[in-house]
């Protein structure tokens, strides 16, 4: 092993010579390198060897390379590039080509070499490079993609490309991001074309002697791509999304119509189809057939609003053949967004307000009105003042969607917004149907509704009704709410009261116990024998896991009303009681607390 050490740094000296020769580097610094390089390469032949031993090598050399390129800059010396840099960097590809060898399976790593290649533009090893992982990591359409950008954008060899995404496809012949890359690329590689072909009839060139295939300047091989790939893979959102790429290019007009007559024959009861053409109209409008764009704000919106029109037009010839609730949902989604759109002309505002609360009336209907719409058109109509109609909306959802919390509490907030005589009955009707495990939203709203509407006997009731619920989340919720609200109607003494009532009663927040500790200090004269029994109560139950409650405590007892004694009995028990993590998290805390830190 020494040997094939002392070989490669022997390997080294020519460099490191034209380095201090050139003044790049000291005789001290050479030297330094050379102790270094040294022990990098013995780790590196060890029996048990290490990644991160690869790693840390690599690094230096590269951290060498900088230094270099920052020297040569400072002192304007740019020769012996070859004898110098070229021989680290096939050093540094060398070492990645080892670790990669060892850890075939850590993309990370080879994304690391690629990334190298890359900055120092080793084009001709990156090849190579993905030559290898794509031969160990076929199966990540990811590592492809970028190796086909590499041959395109890089190497500018759209064949090459091609070649990739052909394999590539090979393996993953379904995958929707491999096709859109393809389609992509030929689309780029047809523009790039064109524009050398305009650029070389501007300088007035012959172009005899140059090649350029019609087939793939008119886009006609992207179809070809398009083809094959709607053919493996089903459905209007993977064509949609083949179009749009055609979008981005102002030459494929006639592959676009090509995409859209395909889409609107192959996939006319598909609700995205008919979004995709609704939409078409804003852009392909009556504006445009107008020759000219209004000038004033009212013609604007005059134009607007006749698109909007043309729009809604498309959508409900497609409700007449599609009256699904997805095809409902594009066409009121398009409403909505419409509407959300700023303008300074009330008439086209209303006339949007007026199409959206229109279209969820009649989906509404026809009950094929998603649940998330519900909550959009009670906002629409409390804006717009009409509480009547927000009132029967909300009725009517939660009689569609009688088991959903959500529901529930967007309508009863409304309902009780409005002062709804029917609140109290609805919060009823409501815990029936909704999971008790998902009630406590629920209970939370009518508490607070009853407490701001209701007597304190009828709040009381309900507070008792909520501690005997079965879900623990619901009666430990509860019995914070109701100390809370005993203090607040109460006092101190209805507080202390209701907290003796329950303190036996599981289960317990901890904020149930920190409650009544607040209000014991918010007491003119507090009491530390009441402080302790609350804080060992809090204790008793949350003790083996909360190492803040302890602290709480400590500093309670070093207090002026407290006892400075009890703080080394205190530690002494929380030491014993918490677990894991609490203990380390304790004791360094205690330490701050100790030298005044905290």
């Amino acid at each position: 092993m020494a040997e094939i050490i002392q070989q490669r740094i022997e390997d080294r000296i020519p460099e490191l010579e034209q380095l201090e020769r050139v003044g790049l580097f000291t005789k001290n610094e050479v030297k330094a390198m050379i102790k270094k390089a040294t022990a990098l390469e013995y780790k590196l032949h060890r029996v048990t060897i290490c990644k991160e031993d690869f790693i840390t090598y690599i690094q230096h050399e590269i951290n060498v390379l900088e230094l270099i390129k920052k020297r040569r800059s400072r002192i304007g010396y740019h020769f012996k590039r070859e004898e110098i840099e070229l021989t680290i960097m096939q050093r540094i590809n060398n070492v990645f080509r080892r670790a990669t060898a060892k850890w075939k399976d850590d993309v990370q790593l080879w994304l690391s070499h690629v990334a190298f290649c890359k900055k120092w533009n080793t084009k001709s090893r990156l090849s190579k490079v993905f030559s290898s992982m794509l031969a160990i990591h076929p199966d990540k359409p990811a590592l492809w993609i970028m190796a086909a950008k590499f041959e395109m954008e890089d190497r500018n060899s759209s064949e090459s490309a091609r070649h990739l995404f052909l394999r590539a496809l090979r393996f993953h012949p379904k995958s929707e991001k491999i096709y859109q890359e393809y389609l992509r690329m030929e689309l780029m590689h047809a523009e790039k074309l064109r524009k050398q072909q305009q650029e070389l009839e501007q300088a007035k060139v012959d172009l005899g002697e140059y090649e350029f295939s019609a087939e793939i300047m008119d886009a006609r091989l992207a179809e070809i791509v398009y083809r094959d790939a709607t053919e493996k893979i089903q459905g209007a959102e993977f064509v949609l999304s083949l179009l749009k790429i055609a979008e981005i290019f102002d030459f494929t007009k006639t592959l676009q119509d090509f995409i859209i007559q395909d889409l609107q024959s192959r996939y006319a009861d598909d609700p995205l189809t008919w979004d995709y053409m609704a939409k078409r109209e804003l852009e392909a409008g009556l504006g445009a057939e107008m020759g000219a764009v209004p000038s004033t704000a009212k013609g604007r919106a005059t134009d607007i609003a006749r698109r909007e029109e043309r729009c809604c037009l498309v959508y409900e010839e497609g409700l007449k053949s599609l009256n699904s609730e997805a095809m409902w949902s594009c066409y009121i989604t398009f409403c909505l967004d419409r509407f959300k759109r700023k303008t300074n002309v009330q008439e086209l505002k209303d006339k949007r307000q007026e199409k959206l609360l229109e279209a969820l009336q009649r989906a509404d209907e026809s009950s094929l009105l998603q649940e998330p719409f519900y909550k959009k058109w009670l906002q629409v109509l409390v804006a717009a003042g009409d509480t009547e109609s927000a009132s029967r909306v909300a009725m009517a959802a939660t009689k569609r969607f009688s088991q959903s919390v959500q529901t529930w509490s967007c309508s009863l907030q409304l309902l009780v917004q409005l002062g709804s005589a029917d609140a109290g009955r609805l919060f009823q009707e409501a815990l029936k149907h909704v999971n008790p495990k998902e009630s406590l939203p629920l209970w939370l709203l009518q508490v607070e509704w009853s407490a701001s509407s209701q007597s304190p006997e009828d709040t009381e009731a309900l507070f008792q009704r909520g501690l005997s619920s079965p879900v623990p989340a619901v009666s430990m919720e509860m019995k914070e709410k109701y100390l809370d609200w005993s203090y607040r109607t109460g006092g101190y003494k209805k507080a202390r009261k209701t907290f003796t009532s329950l303190h036996e009663s599981r289960p317990f927040s901890k904020a149930f116990f920190t409650r009544m500790i607040q209000i014991e200090k918010e007491q003119e004269l507090p009491k530390i024998s009441n402080l302790r029994d609350y804080y060992e109560r809090a204790l008793r139950e949350f003790g083996s896991i909360d190492n803040e409650l302890w602290l709480s405590y400590i500093r309670e007892e070093l207090s002026p009303r407290g006892n400075p004694e009890n703080c080394g009995k205190i530690h002494w028990r929380a030491m014993k009681s918490l677990e894991g993590q609490c203990v380390e998290n304790f004791v360094s805390q205690y330490t701050l607390l100790q030298t005044g830190h905290i």
